[in-house]
């Protein structure tokens, strides 16, 4: 079974051994003046009783969770970022609680978002038969995991592969983590309005003033536009290219809502990455975009959790 929890939404489904879902639900993540921990809680635990509703329910034999963050796994504490009413949330436990409550003890594991992704490209999508790979969410932030010998590596507290937080302009300007010219302050969708917008960029009619209307301004053709996605695509090529070298990936995967840009963004990152992956043994890194877009929570968490867990005996 699988749980994706993010800003928004709270989702399940039971996922099976070829990648198809069914029983699939979801809740509303609960926001506002009376969103406390208890209330989101609230909310994954109605998820987990739909699932439990569920005929094949006795036939689950792992949980994956899959959590916006921060996370802790080593702790199995979620901060998420977009959930106010969370810090430091056991969610490991309280959904393990859940799950007795509904007669079963399975196996359960915990997953940031951008680790569960990495999980659901490499076992569905367009990591699949790439033994060394990074798979990237590229948002409001950016996140990342790393798939090495074909094995998920989310490092001891689940942040392995978090390339948001690379520093690529070590004068550059400070980021919110404390750090300084990171990944995220220079290709994240908040990061690309504000810097369109800085050097003259001005909105359509429509006033969409995020990087979705960044993206449609660079495609007719706006200076202000290209050159915001053009300094994103490096950053990002920079940071591809150093993750490469040191661990000898092959291929990098882009997913998230900045990557719906397409060849706005993806031109800039193959167009630098000549100038960053110049030894042999990176000048062959592919670039692409992800495969699962909307699917690759709910598979990523479950990918996750086969990856990581022992069935239940």
């Amino acid at each position: 079974m699988a749980i994706d929890i993010g800003g928004t939404k709270i989702a399940g489904a039971l996922v099976h051994a070829d990648g198809t879902m069914t029983a699939t639900t979801r809740r509303p993540t609960p926001h506002g003046s009376g969103a406390d921990g208890e209330a989101v809680m609230a909310a994954v635990a109605e998820v987990v009783a739909d699932l439990a509703a569920s005929p094949q329910w006795s036939s689950a034999v792992r949980c994956g969770i899959g959590s916006a963050g921060p996370v802790d796994t080593s702790r199995g504490t979620v901060s998420p970022v977009n959930i106010g009413g969370w810090r430091e949330f056991p969610v490991l436990d309280r959904v393990t609680r859940e799950l007795e409550r509904h007669g079963t003890r399975l196996p359960t594991v915990l997953a940031g978002d951008g680790v569960a992704m990495t999980a659901a490209e490499h076992w569905l999508g367009a990591a699949r038969g790439h033994a060394n790979a990074l798979c990237m969410v590229v948002s409001t932030g950016v996140g990342g995991g790393l798939i090495l010998n074909n094995q998920l590596h989310p490092g001891p507290t689940g942040n392995a592969g978090h390339i948001g937080h690379i520093s690529v302009a070590f004068d550059g300007e400070p980021c919110v983590c404390g750090g300084r010219g990171c990944v995220e302050s220079l290709a994240s969708g908040t990061a690309i309005a504000r810097r369109a917008l800085e050097q003259g960029w001005t909105p359509g009619a429509d006033g969409d003033r995020t990087a979705a209307g960044v993206a449609a301004a660079a495609e007719a053709g706006d200076p202000a536009a290209l050159a915001a996605f053009d300094r994103a695509g490096r950053a990002l090529a920079a940071a591809i290219a150093a993750t490469a070298t040191l661990v000898e990936t092959d291929i990098a995967v882009i997913g998230g809502g900045v990557a719906a840009a397409g060849d706005t963004l993806f031109g800039p990152i193959r167009a630098h990455l000549a100038s960053y992956a110049t030894l042999s043994f990176v000048r062959d890194l592919q670039v692409v975009p992800a495969a699962l877009g909307t699917h690759a929570g709910l598979i990523g968490a479950a990918a996750s959790a086969a990856m990581l867990l022992p069935a239940r005996a």
